[in-house]
């Protein structure tokens, strides 16, 4: 069975109706299912159910997945700690799966994408690469000989991946939490990732047959919001460069608000099927009298 894991609490539920609302815009079936970013889920739960989203079944696991990391790196090591929740999606119901970010909104039937894994058994689809081995690994990791320079072309966005389940156990998973403990140079943490890094680790190290959508012989879109050249056609984006509708836009580092990148087609996902509240700006409050500025000044 195919499907798609999210991961959201109460903070972020219009980011969350949104993704929900761009992928039912094109797909009406895939199941959906969130796993919990941390104990404060019930809204977003709520909010979400319309759209067919249910609750990761076995929270007791995404319990002892956060607690085990903890006593692996320590309770300040990570600025995020919560994102490693993801790492729930090798253990949930689906045979093949999709994570993806809530800063995401796609553009298509996105488990589409999932079709690769009749010969892959991991799937990303991202330009990470390009900017190189930043915010994932420092040089270390490749004098070291833990990986080559090769090997690191293939890191990627931790945003949105796919891969078939059962790939990696439980103990697996712990026990690559304590290699990455025991190496922390091996890492960038510098602009506070979080679980990327280890993501990559983990991945590069364990799973050969994998593939970035990128490197397709036809080549592939962009993806991110911080790239400029993405033009507007109706409700999607279409990448110049390969003249190619992108499949999703991936606001990464930025705040999904008015005037970030590409706001109205976020907007537009956002309020898709419902009245789009008017803006308030807010008035300046008027000014004291100078004189009683004055004395605020004096008595400070």
């Amino acid at each position: 069975m195919r499907g798609i894991y999210i991961t959201a609490n109460d903070r972020v539920i219009d980011q969350a109706v949104a993704l929900l609302k761009s992928i039912r815009a094109y797909d009406a079936e895939t199941p959906v299912v969130l796993i919990p970013y941390d104990d404060s889920y019930q809204a977003v739960a709520a909010a979400l159910a319309p759209y067919g989203v249910t609750v990761y079944a076995d929270l007791e696991f995404i319990e002892r997945l956060s607690c085990r990391l903890q006593q692996t790196f320590g309770e300040q090591f990570f600025a995020r700690p919560n994102q490693f929740r993801k790492q729930a999606c090798w253990f949930g119901e689906f045979d093949q799966f999709l994570y993806i970010d809530t800063d995401i909104v796609v553009f298509e039937p996105i488990i589409r994408t999932l079709d690769y894994l009749a010969d892959y058994d991991f799937i990303c689809a991202d330009y990470q690469h390009a900017g190189g081995i930043g915010n994932v690994f420092s040089p270390e990791v490749i004098k070291a000989g833990i990986f080559s320079e090769t090997d690191c072309q293939e890191i990627f966005n931790c945003g949105f991946w796919g891969a078939n389940k059962g790939l990696i156990s439980e103990a697996e998973l712990y026990e690559l939490f304590s290699e990455c403990a025991a190496h922390p140079e091996y890492f960038d943490f510098s602009q506070k990732t979080s679980d990327q890094p280890i993501i990559n680790y983990m991945v590069l190290k364990r799973i050969p047959k994998r593939l970035n959508l990128v490197r397709r012989p036809e080549g592939a879109p962009g993806n991110w919001a911080g790239s400029p050249q993405f033009r507007r056609e109706g409700n999607i984006l279409i990448d110049p460069t390969h003249n190619q509708p992108l499949q999703y836009l991936h606001w990464a580092g930025f705040r999904i608000q008015p005037g970030c990148p590409y706001w109205e087609i976020w907007e537009h996902y956002r309020y898709l099927g419902e009245e789009k509240p008017v803006a308030v700006i807010p008035t300046a409050l008027p000014q004291k009298p100078i004189w009683q500025r004055a004395l605020a000044k004096l008595t400070r």
